[in-house]
């Protein structure tokens, strides 16, 4: 079964109600949430999120790849660990001012592989 969580980012639907996703559209929603959200930005949960936005003004190196590979993973862990497994985090920059990244994981309701790729 299928959990239901809210979009990310929060929205009202067509119908005037907080909008929902449920499956893996709602842990992609959950995944993004952790990444983009900056350590402190929640009042109640300062220690919540990743923080990849915060990586704007950092130069684009390997060093910088290594520290972003272990950040997401243990975020993805700590905050999602009951949902899913991460299997991989791979970091890549493609041009100087970009960085890829991608994280494989396991959904633990269904035991469904799934990527996710985003930019920064």
């Amino acid at each position: 079964m299928d959990t239901t969580g809210v979009s990310f980012p929060w929205h009202i639907n067509d119908l005037g109600q907080v909008a929902s996703d449920t499956g893996d559209v709602n842990i992609r929603n959950k995944i993004m949430e952790v990444l983009m959200t900056s350590p402190g930005e929640r009042v109640h949960l300062p220690e919540f999120g990743c923080g990849l936005r915060d990586l704007v003004f950092d130069p684009n190196n390997e060093i910088l790849a290594a520290t972003t590979e272990f950040s997401v993973s243990a975020a993805l862990q700590r905050w999602l660990g009951e949902e899913i497994v991460v299997e991989r985090v791979d970091v890549a920059s493609s041009v100087e001012s970009e960085v890829t990244i991608e994280v494989g994981y396991l959904r633990r309701d269904q035991l469904e592989r799934s990527r996710i790729k985003i930019a920064v």
